[in-house]
């Protein structure tokens, strides 16, 4: 008999398993470890299966990164909606951040943490333009942030984007040293219970974005 044609429905199902259980993987045996023929085994599949969905090692990783970059995007997209205030948006978008760093520990550390290829190291290969859209896709989450921020600024003296573009590499360095230090267990040795550090830490954030804020109103770059 002729084998049965998937549809778009269940062929992204199956890619949702792949790239889930390749998270796994590569969490387990660090990026070097990481192989189809593993992946193959622990999907209890034939490798030759997931090269229909993945031509590579490479794409399928890329895909991964992009996939954690659209669901960061989504995150922080609907925080940023769910206010009408400029400055409560942005805090609600910084909420979202920490949490999906905190909830997705997995999909946050390949994304930002381990150090694993990035862009340039696709540029002038064949994975170059799953790089460029995977690196585009995360640009749009530091954009997201850049645009929020910019509305912050008051109407007799806008915000210049570069101004918007620190604030959201400042915000990224704090936020990060926490998330970081709760995935890789770090703050169990200086806290007993670090996730309880949670709400102090973003009314940190909070306080010190509206702080940057009112001195960019008055002339004083952070």
């Amino acid at each position: 008999m002729p084998k049965v044609q998937r549809n778009q429905q269940e062929i992204e199902t199956v890619k949702e398993e792949i790239i889930a259980q390749a998270v796994e993987l590569i969490i387990a045996e660090g990026y070097a470890g990481f192989s189809m023929r593993k992946l193959a085994a622990r999907l209890d599949i034939a490798a030759k299966t997931i090269y229909n969905y993945f031509q590579n090692k490479d794409e399928l990783y890329l895909a991964i990164l992009t996939r954690g970059f659209e669901d960061l995007y989504a995150c922080c997209e609907a925080a940023r909606n769910s206010h009408k205030h400029p400055l409560d948006r942005v805090e609600a978008m910084l909420r979202a951040f920490v949490e999906f760093g905190l909830r997705e520990a997995n999909f946050y550390n390949l994304m930002f943490t381990w150090h694993v290829p990035k862009y340039n190291d696709y540029r002038n290969t064949l994975m170059e333009p799953a790089a460029r859209l995977e690196l585009a896709t995360a640009l749009r989450v530091s954009d997201l942030f850049i645009q929020a921020i910019q509305a912050c600024g008051n109407t007799h003296k806008p915000m210049e984007p570069e101004t918007a573009r620190f604030l959201m590499i400042d915000f990224w360095i704090q936020a990060h040293g926490y998330i970081a230090g709760v995935n890789n267990t770090l703050l169990n040795y200086m806290h007993d219970q670090p996730l309880e550090l949670k709400e102090r830490i973003l009314q940190r954030l909070a306080a010190n974005f509206r702080r940057d804020v009112f001195a960019v109103g008055k002339g004083k770059l952070p």
